[in-house]
C-alpha cells in the first residue's frame, strides 16, 4: 500500500534532487552546446567568490530573524486561539490565520510596497494624525524582507503551535494555577516545554524555505536584498549556470541540515534531563 507513496516522492523528490545534485558536478549546463566535464570547482564558490559569505550570513541572519519572530507571535496567537475562544470563533480565526495562503504571493508581498513605502499608506495614515512627521517608509531594507517573509509563513507556526497546544490537559494548568504559579512561570515551565514539538516544527518548516527565499528580498530589499536565493534564482534564470545555482543549493541544504542536526540533539538531551 505504500508503493504509491514511495512511487510519488520518487518522482517529484528524489529524482528532481538528484538531477540538480548530478547537474552540480558539470563544468557547463547540459542542455546547451558547451563541452560538459565533471569537477568540484562549483563546491568551491565561497573561497573563489568571497561576497558570497557575506550574501549567506545576510540569508541566515533574514532566516533567523523571521523565524524568531514567527516563534513568538505564532506561539501567543495559538494560545490567545486556545484559551479565549472557543466554538465557531475558533474556527472562524483559524481560517482567518490561513487566509493569506489563499491569496497569490506575489499580490502579497506587492501590497507591502504600497503600505510602507515613502509616502506610501502607513506614512499617510501617521500624517492623519501628525502633520509634520518624518516618513516612517522603510521599502528596501532588511526590516522590510523580514516583514513580508513573517506575513508569509507566520501561519504555519500557529497551525503547528496550536496543534501542540490542543492537545495539553487542561487539568495540568488548572492545578499548576491552584498550587500558587504565576502566569509566567505556566507559560515558561508547562506550555513553552509541553508546545515545543510544535515551535520546533514550525521552524523547521519555516527557516528551510525562507533561506532560499527570492521573491521577498527581490521586491521589497531592492539592492539591500541580495541574499542566497536571489543568488540561486539568476544562475538558474539570467546566467544560465545550473551548476553553479545547484551547488548553492546543495551547500545551503548541508548547513540547514547541520544546523537542525545539532538542534534536535540538544533539544533531546534537554528533554531527556
Amino acid at each position: 500500500m505504500l508503493l504509491p507513496t514511495y512511487g510519488w516522492l520518487t518522482l517529484a523528490v528524489l529524482l528532481p534532487l538528484l538531477a540538480m545534485l548530478w547537474f552540480s558536478f558539470l563544468t557547463a549546463t547540459p542542455l546547451g552546446k558547451k563541452e560538459v566535464a565533471f569537477t568540484l570547482k562549483n563546491y568551491r564558490a565561497f573561497v573563489d567568490q568571497p561576497y558570497l559569505v557575506g550574501v549567506a550570513w545576510t540569508s541566515l541572519l533574514i532566516g533567523l530573524w523571521t523565524t524568531a519572530i514567527c516563534a513568538v507571535l505564532g506561539f501567543l496567537a495559538a494560545l490567545a486561539l486556545i484559551r479565549a475562544t472557543a466554538g465557531r470563533v475558533r474556527e472562524t480565526l483559524l481560517v482567518l490565520v490561513i487566509l493569506p495562503f489563499w491569496t497569490n504571493g506575489l499580490v502579497r508581498v506587492f501590497s507591502w510596497t504600497m503600505v510602507i513605502r515613502d509616502g506610501g499608506f502607513l506614512d499617510s495614515a501617521i500624517r492623519t494624525f501628525w502633520a509634520d512627521a518624518p516618513s516612517a517608509g522603510f521599502l528596501y531594507s532588511l526590516p522590510a524582507i523580514v516583514l513580508g517573509l513573517v506575513h508569509g509563513y507566520l501561519p504555519y507556526m500557529v497551525l503547528t503551535c496550536y496543534v501542540a497546544l490542543v492537545t495539553i490537559d487542561e487539568s495540568i494548568v488548572e492545578a499548576a494555577a491552584s498550587l500558587g504559579a504565576r502566569w509566567w512561570t505556566i507559560l515558561f515551565k508547562i506550555l513553552v516545554p509541553m508546545a515545543a514539538p510544535g515551535l520546533v516544527s514550525g521552524s523547521i518548516l519555516i527557516f528551510v524555505p525562507v533561506i532560499g527565499a527570492f521573491m521577498e528580498p527581490r521586491i521589497l530589499g531592492g539592492t539591500r536584498g541580495v541574499t542566497l536565493g536571489t543568488v540561486i534564482e539568476e544562475q538558474f534564470t539570467a546566467a544560465f549556470n545550473w551548476p553553479l545555482g545547484a551547488a548553492l543549493s546543495f551547500t545551503i541544504l548541508a548547513v540547514v541540515l547541520a544546523i537542525f542536526a545539532t538542534f534536535s540533539g540538544v533539544l533531546r538531551r534537554n528533554m531527556a534531563s
